[in-house]
């Protein structure tokens, strides 16, 4: 039987939302393999994040909760994971397509020499074997793979699929944590965490992105007032990170965070393939440039020709007007 595994996320405790799409996934395949659908969360002081994913429909979730795995580093993780995929005879492993699952996973991986299809927007079944979609050269095409090896991995674009809804709880069980970091040959130094009152960039429902049009800092100023007024995450090109206007944690597009959320607002943004990439799966799109021919307007559902400048405030005035 196809039992599969989800590489639970989580921080501080809280589990990620994008671990639900991975979930999502997993129970397909599971259906379609015979299989059962275990969760597994691993981290110092995690109980609760273990309780909170039971109730998502796994059969069991495992907590490895040690002091050990209290700070992020791959190898300890990756030697945790692959003793509970050998005890519990898991087939198949997922994780949501997050830094730490891309860090993660492929060192997972190689300890089975075991296949690994990455950024899994979609399946398809060949009976049961599972046939995974994913994209390659900047999202323009979608490759249809098959993993032959004994076990599977994966990354799990949480944007394409949908969060696994609450159902039957399953069983909290504790396993025993046997990896020593101290003995992995990479140390822990630090988090240097960014700290902000605006939502995370990969959860939030609104997205109001800036690129090269906003022609520094100031620009951003102006399209925070606009996040600010509809409670926004703020996101950016790759040129306007490279630049150095904006922390690299907000980059969107291929080489940064695949985002989907209900409204992305994309303004001083021409729309390269490697930032559309990462946003495309949107649900409405609003461009404001004032190039027209700019690729942007080709995927937005909405677009307005002008100076973001000029646009942008007074965007933000008519809202704040409406809300008062």
């Amino acid at each position: 039987m196809g039992n599969v595994l989800i590489i639970a996320e989580q921080f501080k405790g809280k589990l990620k939302k994008a671990t639900l799409s991975a979930i999502t996934l997993g129970k397909m395949v599971a259906e379609k393999s015979g299989g059962a659908v275990d969760a597994l969360v691993m981290g110092g002081g995690v109980a609760a994040a273990a309780d909170e994913i039971k109730v998502y429909g796994v059969k069991k979730a495992f907590l490895a909760d040690s002091p050990a795995l209290e700070n992020y580093v791959a190898e300890p993780y990756a030697q945790t994971v692959a003793e509970v995929m050998k005890s519990g005879g898991h087939e198949f492993a997922f994780a949501a397509a997050t830094a730490f699952a891309k860090d993660l996973m492929p060192r997972l991986a190689s300890k089975f020499t075991a296949g690994m299809a990455s950024e899994i927007c979609g399946v398809s079944f060949d009976g049961a074997k599972p046939v995974f979609a994913r994209p390659v050269w900047a999202g323009n095409a979608i490759a249809h793979v098959t993993i032959e090896s004994a076990q599977k991995f994966g990354t799990v674009r949480a944007t394409e699929f949908e969060h696994a809804k609450p159902g039957e709880a399953g069983v909290v069980t504790p396993v025993t944590v046997t990896a020593d970091p101290a003995k992995c040959g990479v140390k822990y130094v630090g988090f240097a965490e960014t700290k902000s009152e605006r939502p995370e960039l990969t959860e939030a429902r609104v997205v109001i992105s800036g690129g090269r049009g906003c022609k520094g800092p100031e620009g951003f100023k102006i399209l925070e007032e606009l996040a600010d007024t509809l409670t926004a995450a703020i996101g950016a090109s790759r040129a306007a990170v490279d630049s150095g206007w904006v922390p690299n944690d907000l980059q969107v597009g291929q080489t940064g965070k695949i985002v989907a959320p209900d409204l992305y607002i994309a303004a001083g943004l021409s729309g390269a393939i490697q930032h559309l990439a990462g946003m495309k799966g949107s649900k409405v799109i609003v461009a404001i440039n004032k190039d027209s021919e700019a690729p942007i307007f080709s995927v937005a559902d909405y677009g307005l020709v002008a100076d973001l400048f000029k646009a942008v405030p007074e965007l933000t005035a008519a809202l704040k007007a409406a809300k008062a």
